[in-house]
């Protein structure tokens, strides 16, 4: 049995070189490697941008919004966390130097500080180790990633803020890691360990020692290039590893434990080290990924195609289903803006994911018709599930101008903002006036499903709960115009008045979800509306 304790012992995790180098991928690793020892762990990110939350930022930019079921609106590497570990992310996860100096010019217009003159250190530093220190939940370990690249000045106070943590919980409650870059250069042909020596000296400056290096790396380093490493690093040769690029990011908590990264931190706590750890799951499912030849060729037409990351977990979530498939899933990238539905007659599945504007509307709506006139496999989320009804209501209800008010006043707004609903019994509101941070229907809530539907086939289930992030819904004044058409509304809100899941019974496999699915789906739980529609795409024949 593991050493438990009643107080957490914490492992921050930095980036050094260049940014993108996969800390969320190793934070989640090392929290596997925990979790299959026995400890309860919680992984959190600490963001040094200024906005509050990535809720109104770009994903041209930023990349994907992550929702948590409390409702929280987070970084992409909460995805991850979730999908390695399967604990559950809150907002209190992920924290913004935005949401931290808004909390802070609160309390300062409060009077909280009587007058005193508030500074980055202690004010600003002691908000963020509030931040990472509460609500730990029990856990054995709390892993921290600090986002951002060491040196950049955003991320400088929440470097102190862990400094001091460190500082004041010794050696035996916290450890920091290190994610760094060794390059090859091709036209020397040599490995450069200088750039990570550098970042561990900027580290050093603020009072960081790094504990243990992860080296990201094309390929092998020689025990010397480690050796040389360690040396001026000033870490143990044995706290020196490899973070080799991999085939699947679900082999790196095998790759990890291999070299050890696991034992030397357990030792570094002076925890027992077990010999038989349970990792055969994860082995199985990289052996099976390995295996598997048959290829499904899946479009996801959207406006965000430019930045993949903008729908980090909608391709993991095809992934997990591809491998329950037993096929491996290829996707085609068709931009919805330039309407190239050419591209979609090479395919066997067409996803149109969610997205917010106009841009782009008439390249989705076109792969909806597609798909539904050709017998395609379809799964719509979200704004795909509205372009799905919009283009039902104008070209088979004969509703030519049915539109969205988030376009733009309609005479047909068969897909508007909702300003009320019920959650948890209660009433919430929102208004076409207010913040667009503030606009959401965000979070868990549950659907009914008819029975004898596909929806009911694939859940089976009649209650379900699902996450979502949007504005607009489906108009359920439209419904009997729309279920002339053959379209069915197969799940409801629990009042019934929004429509949450529709489908085509008369298509193979049609279907639309206000939700987002994608958030919810792992490796070895993959989401139950992903693998039926990647399993109705592989029996479509090229």
């Amino acid at each position: 049995m593991p050493q438990k304790s009643s107080k957490p012992r914490y492992i921050f995790i930095t980036g050094g070189v260049v940014s993108s180098l996969g800390k969320g991928l190793a934070s989640a690793s090392i929290a596997v490697l925990l979790q299959a020892r026995g400890y309860k762990v919680r992984l959190r990110k600490l963001d040094p941008y200024l906005n509050v939350d990535p809720g109104t930022m770009s994903p041209f930019q930023h990349g994907e919004v992550y929702v948590t079921e409390d409702g929280g609106e987070t970084d992409l590497d909460l995805g991850h966390y979730e999908r390695f570990t399967g604990v559950e992310a809150r907002k209190s996860d992920n924290v913004t130097t935005g949401r931290i100096y808004s909390n802070l010019i609160m309390k300062e217009r409060r009077g909280d500080y009587l007058g005193g003159t508030v500074q980055v250190i202690p004010h600003v530093t002691d908000l963020i180790k509030e931040f990472i220190q509460s609500d730990a939940g029990g856990a054995d370990f709390v892993l921290c990633e600090i986002g951002g690249t060491v040196g950049d000045i955003e991320g400088q106070p929440f470097l102190e803020a862990i400094r001091q943590i460190g500082y004041k919980l010794g050696k035996d409650r916290a450890l920091y890691v290190h994610l760094t870059l060794v390059p090859y250069l091709a036209a020397a042909k040599e490995l450069k360990t200088k750039p990570t020596q550098h970042s561990v000296k900027e580290l050093r400056t603020i009072g960081l020692q790094p504990n243990i290096l992860l080296c990201r790396s094309e390929r092998a380093i020689p025990k010397s290039d480690r050796q040389k490493i360690a040396l001026f690093c000033n870490v143990s040769e044995d706290d020196v590893f490899e973070a080799r690029d991999a085939e699947t990011i679900y082999e790196v908590p095998l790759s990890y434990h291999k070299q050890g990264v696991d034992e030397q931190i357990l030792k570094h706590f002076e925890l027992p080290v077990a010999k038989d750890v349970p990792l055969k799951n994860w082995q199985n499912i990289v052996s099976k990924i390995a295996k598997t030849t048959k290829v499904t060729h899946v479009a996801i037409v959207g406006k965000y195609t430019g930045l993949k990351d903008a729908y980090k977990s909608l391709i993991e979530a095809v992934y997990h289903a591809g491998i329950a498939n037993d096929t491996q899933v290829e996707l085609h990238w068709v931009d919805a803006r330039l309407q190239d539905i050419k591209k979609l007659k090479d395919v066997q599945g067409i996803i149109v994911p969610g997205g917010f504007g106009e841009e782009g509307v008439a390249g989705k709506l076109a792969a909806a018709r597609f798909a539904r006139e050709n017998n395609i496999p379809y799964l719509g989320i979200c704004f795909g599930m509205q372009m799905a009804v919009l283009e039902a209501a104008r070209n088979l209800a004969g509703i030519k101008d049915a539109s969205s008010t988030e376009f733009g006043p309609t005479p047909n707004p068969v897909v508007g903002l909702m300003t009320e609903w019920v959650k948890e019994g209660s009433k919430e509101k929102r208004s076409s006036k207010g913040d667009l941070g503030g606009t959401m229907r965000l979070g868990s809530y549950p659907c009914v499903i008819k029975k004898g539907t596909l929806a009911y086939e694939v859940y089976g289930s009649t209650k379900i709960e699902e996450r979502h992030r949007h504005r607009y819904e489906v108009n359920a004044n439209y419904i009997p115009q729309l279920e002339k058409t053959g379209m069915v509304f197969s799940g409801m809100s629990p009042d019934g008045k929004l429509p949450e899941i529709v489908e085509i019974p008369e298509h193979p496999w049609f279907v639309g979800v206000q939700f987002h699915p994608e958030f919810k789906s792992t490796i070895f739980n993959p989401h139950p509306l992903f693998s039926g529609f990647v399993g109705a795409a592989k029996k479509v024949k090229l």
